[in-house]
């Protein structure tokens, strides 16, 4: 079987991967696999740049996940859509932080330290 590249797929399949891959990154972490974690994270990344680079700037269509059952795939749906969601994104980081939803709480508080601090710019 041919593997269908970002590219090829359309938005909605590439939400469906954004979370596969997601929850994938939650396992991994569970079971302390970080060459899988960080294999994931790329693919994510791609996910995203794939998204970015479509007419309208697509990502919005991972605000939906925000929402997902899954911490982590609550966590990197609210990082990636920062730009184009910003008051959406960090109620989803606050969230994790205030429900104590580790380890995924940790990332989401650093992220909010950060844009507080203006260290980093969402793009």
């Amino acid at each position: 079987m041919k593997a269908v590249s970002l590219e090829e797929m359309t938005t909605h399949q590439l939400v469906v991967r954004f979370a596969e891959l997601a929850i994938g990154q939650f396992n991994a972490e569970l079971f302390g696999e970080t060459e899988k974690y960080n294999r994931l994270s790329g693919e994510i990344v791609a996910i995203e740049a794939e998204l970015k680079s479509r007419p309208g700037d697509q990502r919005g269509a991972l605000v939906q996940l925000l929402s997902h059952p899954n911490p982590q795939v609550r966590l990197m749906a609210a990082e990636m859509t920062l730009a184009v969601a910003p008051s959406e994104s960090r109620q989803t980081l606050q969230a994790l932080w205030d429900r104590k939803e580790f380890p995924q709480a940790a990332y989401a508080i650093g992220t909010l330290r950060a844009l507080e601090r203006g260290d980093r710019i969402p793009t």
